[in-house]
């Protein structure tokens, strides 16, 4: 079973989702590989001068749009991040009713 049919599973094969899932994969796939490329490029002759490579910008990039699509996923799910109310969702709730 591929990657894209175990996620589309857990949501019931529900055809709304798949264009979802298929940027997920796609999103896994590149993450992998910028995951092995240097993230740092440093000056041979002064190692305090350094700059972010452009793998690590794509990586930040592409990162948080897999988080973006998990959150909606797990959402999908009825897979809530945590169970518990946040204190100041807590707070808000008992000074606005």
């Amino acid at each position: 079973m591929s990657r894209k049919e175990e996620l589309l599973k857990l949501l019931n094969n529900d055809i709304t989702y798949t264009p979802l899932v298929t940027e997920m994969v796609y999103l896994e796939d590149q993450l992998d590989e910028l995951r092995g490329l240097p993230k740092i490029k440093v000056h041979p002759e002064d190692k305090t001068k350094q700059k972010t490579t452009p793998a690590a910008k794509l990586y930040k990039e592409y990162l948080q749009q897999y988080t973006n699509i998990v959150r909606i996923l797990m959402k999908a799910t009825g897979t809530e991040e945590t169970d518990e109310e946040s204190p100041l969702r807590k707070w808000l709730n008992k000074h606005t009713k």
